[in-house]
Parts: structure tokens; C-alpha cells; sequence
């Protein structure tokens, strides 16, 4: 008995690039607000950072070595973790009066902004399966299009300016709870 080919919907990796494409620019964005607002992250903006980081990680191995259903089980773990993150960094700011951590973007704060990306990932995810429903991973890395080898190279390093930012604000060591400074980089004006 032969079973049918193992080949992923034909507009998967488009869809895969796009959804890294998504994701890296939540990054870039998140990361210019940082640099030109002078707003630090706080340690849950860093773990929901981190959240996105590992799904992007799984739409790579989608893109790489094709579409696999571990594969959106990554994305799907890590975003019900950064979900998780986010709706408690909401929660945290229920308080009449509080004014919620950072400034906003459209009228929500970037961890409202999260959670309604961590919902769409599991979404996506959802009907990618349903699309990619015989597909597997061959364990063989696989020929990248030029689009999402592009995407892919700049998601890799939006994750390294994240990695060297981070590591510039905290040291070695926990996060300041309401950071104001890199603990790394010397103190600029005076």
C-alpha cells in the first residue's frame, strides 16, 4: 500500500515566510520603541520577547526543513506561554488608576498587543495544520526561496540584537523589575 506524498499545501511556505515576516518586525519594532522612546523592558515584556523568539524559531524550521506538525507545535507551546505572560502582565494593571506599564501603540500597551498576536500564532497554526495535514519533516534541510531565506536571515538577527540588548540591560544577572538603565553600557548625559 503506497501513501500519498508527503508534500505541504502550495502556499505554505509563502504563508511560513510571511507569519516569520510578522514576527520579526513585532521584534523590530518592539526594539526601535526601546532605543528611540528610552523604554527598557521589563522582565515580562523580555520573557513575551522570548516567546516570540521560539515561535518565530519554529516558522524557521517550517521554512528550512519543511512544514511539520512538531514544528507548529513549537510555535503553539510558545505562544500559549507567552499568552500566558502577557494576560498576567494585564492583570497586573487592573487597578483603577494604573496607567499599565510603558506607553501605548493604537491606545493598547505592547503587552495587550502581545496577547492579541500570541492568539492570532495559535490561529494560524490551527489552519496551517488543517493545510498542511500529510505533511512532515524530512529531517533534510530543504532549498529556501530567496524571499524566505531573506526573512529568515533577518529574523536570526533581530534575535541577536534582542540577545546583546538584553544581556546590555540585565548583565548577567535578574532583570530590574521597572529597569531605567542598561547596567552594562555607562550612564549618557548627566
Amino acid at each position: 500500500m503506497q501513501f500519498a506524498s508527503r508534500a505541504s499545501h502550495p502556499a505554505s511556505a509563502l504563508l511560513n515566510a510571511l507569519a516569520l515576516l510578522a514576527i520579526t518586525g513585532a521584534l523590530v519594532l518592539a526594539f526601535g520603541w526601546q532605543i528611540f522612546f528610552n523604554e527598557l523592558p521589563c522582565p515580562l515584556c523580555l520573557l513575551q520577547r522570548l516567546a516570540l523568539v521560539l515561535a518565530g524559531a519554529g516558522l524557521l524550521l517550517n521554512l528550512r526543513f519543511g512544514a511539520s506538525p512538531a514544528h507548529y507545535a513549537m510555535v503553539i507551546a510558545a505562544a500559549l506561554a507567552g499568552a500566558i505572560v502577557a494576560a498576567r502582565q494585564m492583570m497586573l494593571h487592573q487597578a483603577p488608576g494604573d496607567p499599565g506599564y510603558g506607553s501605548t501603540l493604537l491606545g493598547m500597551h505592547f503587552y495587550t498587543w502581545a496577547l492579541v498576536a500570541f492568539v492570532a500564532l495559535i490561529a494560524y497554526c490551527a489552519v496551517m495544520l488543517a493545510l498542511d495535514r500529510r505533511a512532515g519533516d524530512s529531517g533534510q534541510p530543504r532549498r529556501a526561496g530567496i524571499v524566505a531565506g531573506a526573512v529568515m536571515w533577518l529574523f536570526f538577527l533581530i534575535v541577536l540584537v534582542h540577545a546583546a540588548s538584553t544581556t546590555l540591560e540585565c548583565g548577567l544577572g535578574p532583570c530590574p523589575d521597572n529597569p531605567t538603565t542598561y547596567q552594562w553600557l555607562p550612564a549618557v548625559g548627566g
